[in-house]
């Protein structure tokens, strides 16, 4: 009986020790915590743009050929459009979180108005604006690494067409193609949502001053032409995509 009580004593023992070693907690290693994305706004871009466009011209005849000083006020309006282009740019990050860049962008589009002349509200002027492109310098803060608020200024180019519209239809006076160019000003957000991608959205506001636009007469019209001043701002709200090539690397994770 001695020997058996001890036998069973031996086994509750070891027993004992076996669950003992299975209730023990496990200790492993942890896993990596997730990675940090640090996002480099260093880099050289391109991409489109799509949006709206609206194109505003005041015009004010000063005389006729061949005449002399006729003024006459042709009044003006405000004609809008769908249009669409590209950008170019490089950006640089520093002190942290303020991003400088500069930028060229072009947008295309048929920006169309007409309007009756106060002075001769049976003739008809119509406006057209194809082209906007401006070359600008930005700076810009991240409000959050992937989130950039910026504002934009510098130069800006258009070009434009006007004719003028007898009151049964016929072509009176008729100017070619003219260009101008002026100053601009904008803002906007970017967000950069993949490394390398970014969508923004913006909008700009350009005043190309006031100009003397040369309109020629039809064959067989007298007089033969006039001078007419045209004053002109216009204006664009657009969203758009970038791709950028990173100069400072390509976006790291961190551990």
């Amino acid at each position: 009986m001695k020997k058996f009580a001890l036998g069973m004593l031996a086994a509750v023992a070891m027993t004992g020790s076996a669950v003992a070693a299975d209730m023990a907690p496990r200790y492993t290693k942890a896993p990596p915590p997730a990675p940090i994305v640090v996002y480099n706004w260093t880099g050289c871009y391109i991409g489109g743009n799509i949006g709206g466009g609206w194109a505003k011209q005041d015009q004010f005849r000063i005389d006729q050929f061949g005449i002399g000083p006729a003024p006459a006020n042709y009044g003006g309006e405000t004609g809008s459009a769908f249009i669409g282009g590209g950008q170019v740019g490089c950006d640089y990050q520093f002190a942290g979180n303020w991003v400088v860049g500069i930028q060229v962008q072009g947008d295309w589009g048929s920006i169309k108005g007409s309007h009756a002349l106060p002075a001769f509200p049976t003739f008809t002027m119509f406006d057209k604006t194809d082209f906007i492109g401006t070359v600008t310098g930005r700076i810009g803060y991240l409000f959050a690494p992937q989130l950039l608020g910026y504002v934009k200024g510098g130069g800006a180019w258009t070009r434009s067409s006007d004719f003028l519209q007898l009151p049964g239809g016929g072509l009176s006076e008729a100017s070619g193609n003219w260009n101008a160019s002026g100053w601009t000003v904008g803002g906007g957000l970017e967000w950069m949502f993949a490394p390398g991608w970014s969508v923004f959205g913006e909008y700009n506001y350009m005043d190309f001053g006031t100009r003397t636009v040369n309109f020629i007469a039809a064959p067989g019209l007298v007089p033969t032409g006039e001078h007419v001043s045209i004053k002109q701002t216009a204006s664009t709200a657009l969203v758009g995509v970038n791709y950028k090539f990173n100069w400072g690397g390509p976006v790291v994770a961190k551990y």
